[in-house]
């Protein structure tokens, strides 16, 4: 049932459900996602049948999606793309026309791959140009330093890691360009699931750092893809031309 909110946009209501926000995307520019995890199949179902129903031709985006969540949710709406490792879900599956600045998504070991894939592809599907680095930890600080002319082409980084969480502050002394920062909870037992990483980056002494919640890729990647657009006219961003 599709309703006027109290801004005058279309508000999708599905009692005991979801109230689907239907101008998000003109409103902010950017269109909404849904959190998988905690939702039954069947709430999933009833919000992607929604979403069918609308067809406007945005991208929606569905996180923290398992197999059985993402089949489901794949049998209601045609020509989505599941990425496994990242849990997310898109639809339409095919990327929009990248704009607006570059995006550079680094991850400082392959167990932060999945969080990063999540960074990644978000930004993706919110329409920028992205680039994903893999192991570029400080352990091996030469591979950062190989990167640098790609990081420096950046309009906004995002970076992934775990353990000490330092590579957020490596990154943000060396460009311009804004860091997003992710901690993943990757670590043995003093990194406290992320805690430590996520203290780390929120202390870091280089300037230009923001920081998102533990293993929140697409937060990250939302955030950096905000960043990237920023150049674009105003009209252009409430339009997602």
């Amino acid at each position: 049932m599709t309703e006027s909110g109290p801004d005058g946009r279309a508000v999708d209501r599905l009692p005991g459900v979801a109230e689907l926000d239907a101008g998000r995307a003109v409103r902010r520019g950017i269109p909404e996602a849904v959190y998988g995890q905690g939702k039954s199949v069947e709430q999933l179902v009833a919000i992607a049948t929604a979403l069918r129903g609308r067809a406007d031709g945005r991208t929606a985006l569905f996180t923290r999606m398992d197999a059985p969540r993402a089949e489901a949710v794949a049998a209601v709406l045609p020509g989505v793309r599941w990425d496994e490792r990242a849990g997310l879900l898109a639809w339409p599956g095919e990327p929009p026309a990248p704009r607006g600045g570059l995006v550079v998504v680094a991850c400082a070991g392959t167990s932060d791959i999945p969080v990063a894939r999540e960074a990644w592809l978000t930004a993706r599907h919110l329409g920028c140009r992205v680039e994903l680095l893999v192991d570029v930890g400080v352990a091996g600080l030469q591979r950062v330093l190989a990167r640098r002319e790609l990081f420096e082409r950046a309009a906004a980084v995002v970076v992934v890691a775990g353990m000490d969480g330092a590579l957020a502050s490596v990154v943000a002394g060396l460009v311009a360009a804004p860091v997003v920062a992710v901690p993943t909870s990757v670590g043995y037992g003093a990194s406290f699931e992320g805690l430590a990483a996520l203290l780390a980056m929120l202390n870091a002494c280089a300037p230009g750092v923001a920081v998102v919640n533990i293993d929140n890729g697409y937060g990250a990647g939302h955030l950096a893809a905000q960043i990237a657009h920023a150049n674009l006219d105003p009209d252009d961003q409430r339009t997602g031309q």
